[in-house]
């Protein structure tokens, strides 16, 4: 009777170690699989973003923050911004980013001119214009140059464009462009908004109609009229 007592206390040690084992297994892979899961999830939404996913966009996908950090550790994608990630293998694209940390602000002046492939002046310092009484760290920035509008005529000329990265951002268009530069033209690369100008008056896309309109709405007219004679 002992050695067959003895035998069942070893086989229900052998048992129970081996559905600890099997517990310890299972939760494992769980782990792993919820880790996959979400990685792979980055990946989808990084395909649907040009290579971008930004903190919030993975939390409203179910994407722990963690999962992104272990990911930019590991290589698989690079931080750009607080809170933005771009897939390791993709070129950052600083419009896009300078668009994510500054969302208010809109591309204009020079950096507008640039977009329009009216100037082909690469921009030192990417110019936006953001609302009156608008207020970040982003004005310290010696990367970026800030110019106000009032907020009433923030959306005038407003469009969005693609940049030569393939992400979409908010400009304003040609023509309100001109008539911004026209106003701080002293304050700007003289000679750059002016070959501009000239390209545009003598290009299939002038609308000097709209181009008037604007410097109406801005009380530029006259400067606009001035420059205009000049050049055609």
């Amino acid at each position: 009777m002992q050695p067959k007592h003895g035998c069942c206390l070893i086989q229900f040690f052998v048992d129970l170690i081996v559905r600890i084992c099997y517990n310890r297994y299972e939760l494992y892979g769980r782990c792993v699989v919820v880790i996959m899961s979400q990685t792979e999830n980055v990946s989808y939404i990084m395909d649907q973003q040009h290579g971008y996913i930004s903190s919030k966009d993975a939390r409203s996908h179910g994407v722990e923050n963690k999962t992104l950090q272990r990911m930019a550790s590991n290589g698989l994608i690079e931080r750009v911004a607080h809170g933005l990630y771009v897939g390791a293998e993709i070129f950052p694209d600083p419009f896009y980013i300078a668009q994510y940390r500054c969302p208010k602000g809109i591309f204009s002046h020079e950096t507008a001119l640039y977009l329009h492939e009216i100037s082909d002046r690469v921009p030192l310092r990417l110019m936006m214009t953001i609302p009156s009484g608008w207020n970040s760290k982003l004005l310290t920035d010696e990367s970026m140059r800030f110019f106000y509008c009032e907020p009433e005529r923030m959306q005038i000329g407003v469009e969005e464009i693609e940049t030569s990265l393939g992400a979409k951002v908010n400009v304003y268009d040609i023509e309100r462009t001109l008539c911004d530069c026209l106003r701080y033209i002293d304050k700007l690369e003289r000679d750059m908004v002016l070959t501009a100008l000239k390209r545009y008056v003598k290009g299939d896309a002038c609308d000097s109609a709209k181009l008037l309109k604007y410097a109406t709405e801005f009380k530029i007219r006259d400067i606009v009229y001035r420059y205009l004679e000049v050049l055609v």
